[in-house]
């Protein structure tokens, strides 16, 4: 019986695969599958995983015939699992040896649904250490309180797949999934679908994953039309929460995030393509007019000023008079 199910997409990173595998090999155990989903590379990553599932225990590859990014690469690896629990990994990042153990172990002693744990964030030769914004360690807590105050960072800010572990009774719950086709963000609907339904987590004090930022070819550094996906994430996470039986509560929250989430990219528009940066605009005034507008002005009116007013005058920007116009 396969314990754990580790899902790992890889797209054009053969700099980086390398690390990432070896660090695999070394949380390699008997009962462990790692199931490399290669996202139609077109570098040398494919012919690394080759032979990487010829060399690591329990390794198995998976290929996209299209590239699908990485929320459907992460589906291809689920509906692939056989594991009792369920990780993930991302192609350029890599673990500590006995990673994967030590998170497994208290996440069966404590029974709970999934564990969440911190991270090192490597950029160059800097080392960041972050953490769950979870003050409880080891104890068992319910994931719906942990979404609010709306006003500081919790849980649902913290959305990384791969800082946790997963039992599988959250996937057969329809809990895992991401949703299909979205380029960026696409872990926002997820860890805010988890906190909201599942029903009991734990954040584990760990320090075994290194996650890589600065990436030339990583998404989040690329100013292309793939970013604006960050709105459907929202507009998904908006939805969804204003149908939750606790909507009331809990949207100031959904709301004042996705707000500092469009003042974040407008505050970086200049990385952008020109065409783009016009649709960003438009399409993030388009989104606010879609929010619930008295929670809008209680959101606006809880930011700092420069947040605030950059918001505002978006705000005030007119509606287009077709979609066209706004592309």
């Amino acid at each position: 019986m396969v314990k754990l199910s580790v899902i790992v997409p890889f797209f054009n990173v053969q700099t980086y695969a390398p690390d990432t595998l070896r660090s695999l090999r070394a949380n390699a155990r008997e009962d462990f599958e790692f199931l490399f989903v290669d996202d139609c590379s077109t570098d040398g990553t494919p012919e690394i995983l080759e032979r990487a599932e010829r060399q690591i225990p329990g390794a198995r590859l998976i290929r996209h015939e299209r590239n699908g990014g990485l929320a459907t690469a992460r589906n291809t690896g689920l509906d692939a699992a056989r594991g009792e629990y369920i990780a993930f990994l991302d192609g350029d990042d890599w673990l500590a040896p006995g990673h994967f153990e030590g998170l497994l172990a208290p996440l069966e002693e404590l029974g709970c649904d999934f564990v969440r744990t911190d991270h090192v964030q490597c950029t160059a030769r800097a080392r960041t250490v972050h953490r769950v914004p979870v003050g409880p360690r080891g104890e068992v807590l319910k994931p719906r309180d942990w979404i609010l105050p709306a006003d500081r960072s919790t849980g649902v800010d913290y959305p990384y797949a791969w800082a946790g572990m997963y039992h599988r009774r959250l996937a057969d719950q329809g809990l895992l999934h991401f949703t299909h086709g979205l380029r960026t963000a696409e872990d926002r609907p997820w860890i805010w679908r988890l906190h909201r339904d599942a029903a009991s987590f734990a954040v584990i004090s760990r320090l075994g994953i290194f996650y890589r930022r600065g990436v030339a070819s990583s998404l989040t550094q690329i100013g292309d039309i793939r970013q604006l996906d960050f709105i459907r994430a929202f507009d998904q996470v908006l939805d969804e929460t204003a149908a939750d039986r606790d909507a009331e509560k809990l949207l100031p929250k959904a709301v004042r995030t996705y707000c500092a989430v469009i003042s974040h990219h407008l505050g970086s528009i200049e990385r952008f393509e020109p065409q783009v940066a016009r649709k960003l605009r438009a399409m993030s005034a388009a989104a606010l007019r879609r929010m619930p507008q008295a929670v809008l002005d209680d959101a606006l009116a809880s930011m700092d000023v420069e947040r605030a007013s950059r918001l505002r005058r978006l705000r005030r920007r007119p509606a287009p008079m077709t979609a066209e116009a706004a592309a």
